[in-house]
């Protein structure tokens, strides 16, 4: 069972749903009949990318805007990513939607001329995307994806307060993972704990890394990591059968067997992405002048994977008063 701030089981998308949502994007309003083009390069299929999706879609109807989405899949290929991006240009897209880092450079290197929407990125100045996140100076804005680490933290130490040794676990071509981990190791060492990094490079490194970890950490930090997300299920097979508890960058990576998380709400995330990509569309704003934008601290919720704690002999107890409050 999942604890969340609403306390029900939650359970992951199947890959019909995926499917359904991803090829269901689309909005017509009344007026001349003519639509927008937007392109949406997706960088893979996992729950947090396809909720930020979700809510930019469904957002973009609620708003009234006429638009025709071609939505693409990298399946997780940076060099799908660059294909996609070009035929993208090729087609002269009205706006294209970037999800994942990956993505949205591949879009960004691609073109300066066509409006560039991203979400689910951590940190677009850090990535290259944008000259600041305050002014980005470029044809590109969007949502961040930064997730509250420090809260993060300070939940890992209440849930297992005899914690000596967090390994950071993250895929290292990913820009956005690297940028957490560092975060993450300064509030580690603030709350006088020891860290350890360990980085994948592919999909079929996740088993052995993680097994690399047993017997040198007492838990495991994932942050927002694409890879690591998508491949959850392998981490949780290692850890939990080595008694490892995994505190997580969002909820979809805790559903999918990590311990704990407090995160953001990626659905809400493509909702204001959505809002931004109106203001472009409609309003003639230019990206160039429109900061990044990010949800706060009181938009994230606390997730708890009870059957997971249970396994692992956890006392949740200690956070029944978070969950109350959140409610």
């Amino acid at each position: 069972m999942i604890k969340s701030i609403k306390k029900v089981v939650v359970v992951g998308l199947t890959a019909a749903m995926t499917m359904s949502l991803l090829t269901s994007c689309g909005t017509k309003k009344s007026g001349s009949g003519e639509k927008y083009k937007i392109g949406v390069i997706q960088l893979t299929e996992h729950v947090a990318l396809d909720q930020a999706n979700k809510g930019f879609c469904d957002r973009l109807e609620e708003l009234g805007i006429e638009a025709e989405i071609d939505q693409k899949n990298a399946q997780g290929e940076q060099s799908t990513c660059a294909t996609i991006a070009s035929k993208f240009v090729n087609d002269n897209k009205d706006m294209v939607l970037a999800i994942a880092t990956p993505a949205a450079q591949a879009i960004a290197g691609a073109t300066t001329d066509i409006p560039i929407v991203v979400t689910a990125v951590t940190d677009p100045a850090d990535s290259g995307l944008v000259d600041s996140n305050e002014k980005p100076g470029t044809n590109v804005t969007g949502t961040s994806d930064l997730t509250p680490v420090k809260q993060q933290m300070e939940l890992l130490v209440k849930l297992l307060p005899e914690a000596k040794t967090v390994g950071i676990l993250y895929c290292s071509a990913e820009d956005n993972s690297k940028f957490q981990a560092d975060i993450a190791k300064k509030e580690i060492a603030n709350l006088g704990l020891n860290s350890k990094e360990y980085t994948v490079s592919n999909s079929n490194e996740i088993q052995t890394v993680v097994q690399s970890m047993v017997g040198e950490v007492d838990v495991i930090y994932a942050p927002t990591d694409n890879m690591i997300a998508a491949g959850m299920a392998t981490v949780s097979m290692v850890a939990t059968e080595n008694k490892i508890p995994i505190i997580v960058g969002e909820e979809g990576m805790c559903n999918n067997g990590g311990l704990a998380t407090y995160g953001i709400d990626y659905y809400k995330l493509g909702q204001k992405t959505a809002d931004m990509a109106k203001e472009i569309l409609e309003d003639g704003k230019d990206p160039a002048e429109m900061p990044i934008q990010y949800l706060s601290v009181d938009e994230c919720a606390l997730t708890v994977n009870q059957e997971i704690a249970d396994e692992l002999g956890i006392d949740t107890s200690v956070l029944d008063e978070d969950l109350a409050t959140e409610e």
